[in-house]
């Protein structure tokens, strides 16, 4: 019988599988010896080594006070070195800020200053400080570049660079620069000022150019969120010198949390377009929206900026406008416009000097003169869980033509054939707007076209300044030089007008007109000034007004105790409202805005803050404790200027001190090369850049 292969073959298989699990059914046998010890395998490859890098870094974009950098990876070429190509991660130990003393009192001392040599050409205005480089930045407007000061030794300042923005359109104009550990921020304005301007960033360790971006019409103030992460910047958008072309304010923001990706596309605006709609709301409110045919986005003028501790909200100073707009960041949108109200000067405490004609200091409660704020400067501090803000209140006044003959007509006309459309002046003197004549009178001369194309004369309500001898039809004595005639107001508001505010209109006698007369005289209850010749502190949560200091400067500078100089031996009331450009000039400034508080900063020393207030016409540096802002206590005031009866301070420029202080920095005692506080002043008048130490008592 003959079997064919694969059937045996799968008989035999099935046959052994049957053996095979009949066998497991019983029990193991015993374990049977060890085999032989096989051969021994290949090496396998040899691992990677981790390394880890270790730099002791300064002040830095991370570090507030320096520390040590930590970077680790594999040694991927096996050269035992950490390279760069091969670091996986990085992590900081920042080191732990010492703590600081807090003060009794704090006062300054004249450490040193750095003199461009130029007199009256803003060679030096907003100045600022990188810690990690020991450099301070300075906008010079003269050159329209950024100079480049050491400070490594505070007594001798020196100039060791610049940074020209000539690369970023002809003849463009730096107005103002920022630091946040180690990014410098340039706001450039173009030659054309109504056009859109720049934000320049750079590395402050060695002044490249990083990036540059567009913005507004005519940034000025930029500042960075305190959590770095966002560079604000104020376009105020000022008019053409005609008003014939007006761009609209606005803020841009800038995302700077990468610098490799600074593009246009970080750049985001926060309009005012959608308030063009609520004029008359803003109006009735007391936000001032007055330039001719301006609608609100293009009337508002944003002039500085402060920042929350959070980085959530900003403000804005419309200073012509008398307001402050509220930034919402994340947004990028104006949440509210909020006015700041009016000072009355005829109230205890508000008094100032009107006259700049008089041989003797009169500070006087005026009835029916009221200080508009109007503030520059600003910055933010909290207070628990509150945050303030602190204006110095300037006043500004908008005065667009004022070289321009056409604006004003030509002498001798009647009426005054001034051209509105040749620029826009709201600043006149009392004298001349309520001289009884009316106001041809003054054409060819310093007439205001748009106030002749609104009436051909002014009366004061006799029931307000009758104590200075108003009556119908007459101004009285109210004109005299002594007394209200020397004084800068505006004349686009205080005087009465209908339901829908046109002008009420009197007859020249003081009398309403009767049915089928006309009149053509306006009538002045309050005459409004320009700044508040004070400092003021405001509780954001509602922006009411938490203080306002008064009438103390005024005060201040005609008191015995007051002193100038760089050795304090100058009695201040012998130049009391003294002007920064010229000498022998007592109480050249009371008319118009007195010392003229401008420029402003805020330190924190231990647990006190302070601010510095910078004096523009009278010069020098007002200090204060803030930490109660309900009751700042006076600390002191420190003017550097050395000689004051000479005719003209640029003949002897380097010995004259620090003349028109317009930006101020403080630097904390952490970052300041003296390892004391400091505060960096630069002075656009003199042209110097100027080092304040902070002693403490």
């Amino acid at each position: 019988m003959r079997f064919n292969k694969t059937r045996l073959a799968r008989l035999i298989c099935f046959s052994s599988m049957a053996l095979i699990m009949a066998g497991c059914s019983g029990d193991d046998g015993e374990n049977g010896s060890d085999g032989a010890t096989g051969l021994a395998g290949s090496d396998g490859a040899a691992g990677f080594n981790t390394l880890i890098r270790t730099t002791h870094i300064g002040l830095d974009r991370e570090c507030d006070v320096g520390g040590v950098k930590l970077e680790t990876g594999l040694d991927s070429n096996r050269n035992e070195q950490l390279d760069d190509s091969e670091v996986s991660q990085t992590s900081l130990l920042c080191n732990a800020a010492a703590a600081e003393s807090t003060p009794n009192r704090i006062k300054l001392a004249f450490a040193g200053r750095y003199e461009s040599n130029a007199f009256g050409q803003s060679a030096a205005e907003i100045v600022t400080f990188d810690p990690a480089t020991q450099r301070s930045f300075v906008v010079n407007a003269q050159l329209g570049e950024l100079d480049v000061l050491a400070m490594d030794n505070p007594i001798a300042p020196i100039k060791i660079g610049t940074i020209s923005v000539a690369d970023i359109a002809a003849d463009a104009q730096v107005n103002s620069v920022a630091i946040y550990k180690g990014l410098i921020a340039v706001a450039i304005a173009a030659a054309n000022k109504t056009d859109n301007g720049f934000v320049a960033f750079y590395r402050a360790e060695d002044l490249s150019k990083l990036a540059q971006v567009q913005v507004g019409a005519l940034p000025d103030m930029l500042t960075f969120t305190p959590n770095g992460q966002f560079l604000l910047v104020a376009n105020e958008g000022e008019p053409s010198d005609d008003y014939q072309v007006d761009p609209e304010g606005s803020i841009s923001i800038i995302s700077v949390s990468d610098l490799n990706n600074i593009t246009q596309t970080q750049v985001r605006t926060a309009g005012f377009n959608a308030f063009n709609t609520a004029k008359a709301e803003l109006l009735t409110a007391g936000v001032r929206v007055y330039g001719p045919n301006a609608s609100v986005a293009q009337d508002l003028e944003p002039e500085y900026l402060a920042v929350a501790p959070d980085s959530k909200t900003a403000w804005a100073v419309l200073q012509e406008n008398n307001a402050v707009a509220v930034i919402d960041i994340e947004s990028a949108s104006i949440s509210a416009i909020l006015p700041l109200g009016f000072k009355d000067h005829g109230a205890s405490g508000q008094g100032l000097d009107l006259s700049d004609t008089e041989d003797s200091i009169n500070i006087a409660q005026w009835p029916g003169i009221t200080g508009m704020y109007q503030p520059d400067a600003m910055a933010a501090y909290q207070v628990g869980n509150t945050t303030y803000l602190i204006t110095a209140n300037e006043g500004d006044a908008r005065a667009w033509g004022e070289n321009n003959a056409a604006y004003f007509g030509t002498a001798g006309n009647t009426p005054c054939n001034g051209d509105t459309n040749k620029g826009f002046i709201e600043e006149f003197r009392v004298k001349h707007l309520v001289h009884r004549n009316g106001f041809d009178r003054r054409c060819g001369d310093d007439l205001p076209a748009h106030l002749r194309e609104l009436a051909a004369g002014a009366l004061l309500n006799p029931s307000v300044f009758a104590y200075c001898g108003a009556a119908l039809g007459e101004p009285g004595n109210c004109r005299e030089d002594d007394l209200l005639g020397r004084v800068n107001v505006s004349w686009t508001m205080g005087y009465q007008t209908h339901a829908d505010g046109s002008p009420l209109l009197y007859k020249a006698d003081g009398t309403l007109p009767a049915l089928g007369e006309t009149g053509d005289r306006l009538m002045y209850d309050k005459l409004y000034t320009y700044g508040a010749r004070s400092f003021a502190i405001w509780d954001t949560t509602d922006m009411s007004l938490k203080y306002d200091s008064g009438d103390f400067l005024e005060q201040l500078l005609a008191s015995d105790d007051c002193r100038l100089g760089s050795n304090r031996d100058i009695p201040c009331k012998d130049w009391f409202n003294s002007n920064h450009e010229e000498g022998d000039a007592f109480d050249n400034r009371s008319d118009n805005k007195g010392p003229e508080p401008e420029g402003l900063a805020v330190g924190k020393i231990g647990n006190k803050h302070y601010a510095f207030i910078g004096l523009e016409r009278m010069g020098g540096i007002v200090v204060f404790d803030i930490s109660n802002p309900a009751e700042p206590i006076f600390q002191d005031y420190f003017n550097s200027r050395d000689f004051w009866d000479e005719a003209d301070p640029s003949l002897n420029l380097s010995n004259s001190g620090d003349l028109g202080p317009e930006g101020l920095f403080f630097v904390p005692a952490k970052h300041s090369p003296s390892g004391q506080p400091m505060l960096l002043v630069g002075n656009e008048v003199s042209g110097t850049t100027s080092v304040y130490h902070i002693q403490l008592q």
